[in-house]
């Protein structure tokens, strides 16, 4: 079956380093301080995602990324492409 997602998870980059009291708004996340950035991991799926990102926006947190970790597509296969025929 080609084009089917798999779940997906995705990983949030903001600016700044996120102290405790701030970490402690994503409970269900794992924090990590890369630099000058801070990695939220562990946001399961879309549902989710947007309610991390609401609460980044209503905490005044500047948004770097946001990746999709897993899940992407499919490629479809060879035998699976849709080919234009061709006459004569």
């Amino acid at each position: 079956m080609t084009g089917e997602r798999r779940p997906a998870s995705y990983r949030v980059r903001v600016r700044g380093h996120l102290g405790a009291t701030m970490r402690r708004a994503f409970p269900a996340l794992h924090a990590e301080t890369q630099g000058q950035d801070t990695l939220l991991q562990g946001v399961s799926d879309q549902a989710a995602l947007h309610g991390v990102l609401a609460q980044i926006e209503a905490l005044g947190v500047e948004l770097l990324e946001v990746r999709r970790l897993a899940g992407e597509p499919e490629a479809p296969r060879l035998e699976d492409d849709i080919r234009p025929e061709f006459d004569g």
